[in-house]
């Protein structure tokens, strides 16, 4: 699983270490990453084999040929981009994700269980009180309509 949060810095050529720890067999990214942009947030997401296989499942469950799926494969499969480590654990961000997410040189990478998401420092930090305060209303049994529709 990918734990923790990071604070990194691009370098002039948009390379990132990835943390030793996020580099590992037992969630299939011990060769690279795959990264796109996310579909829910303004940052980029990445993860290994287990992300991989969570999509393409929830991809596969949609109707062939349907605009959902449609939609689905564009954002995920069409967008993503496969990274592999330099011998010092960096990957190199295409400049097209930097310039979509928004990312300057202040980075942070945050851990979210099967991926993880690489964020410009500043919207990391402006989102972090109104996802706390989320996470507090889920805690205390509170639902959101998106939670009750399940989407």
């Amino acid at each position: 699983m990918f734990l923790g949060t990071y604070e990194k810095q691009l370098d002039g050529k948009r390379r990132l270490l990835i943390p030793q720890e996020f580099r590992t067999a037992d969630n299939g990214a011990q060769n690279g990453v795959f990264c796109f942009f996310s579909i829910a947030s303004d940052c980029l997401e990445a993860g290994g084999d287990r992300l991989m296989a969570e999509y393409v499942a929830r991809i596969e469950a949609l109707a062939f040929g349907s605009d959902e799926r449609t939609a689905m494969e564009e954002a995920f499969y069409a967008a993503q981009r496969p990274l592999s480590y330099d011998s010092g654990g960096r990957i190199t961000l295409p400049e097209s994700l930097c310039q979509e997410a928004g990312l300057g040189e202040d980075v942070v990478i945050a851990g979210m269980g099967p991926r993880f998401q690489i964020w410009d420092r500043a919207s990391w930090n402006a989102r972090r009180a109104a996802s706390r305060a989320l996470a507090r209303k889920v805690m205390n049994g509170e639902t959101t309509r998106s939670t009750e529709e399940g989407a």
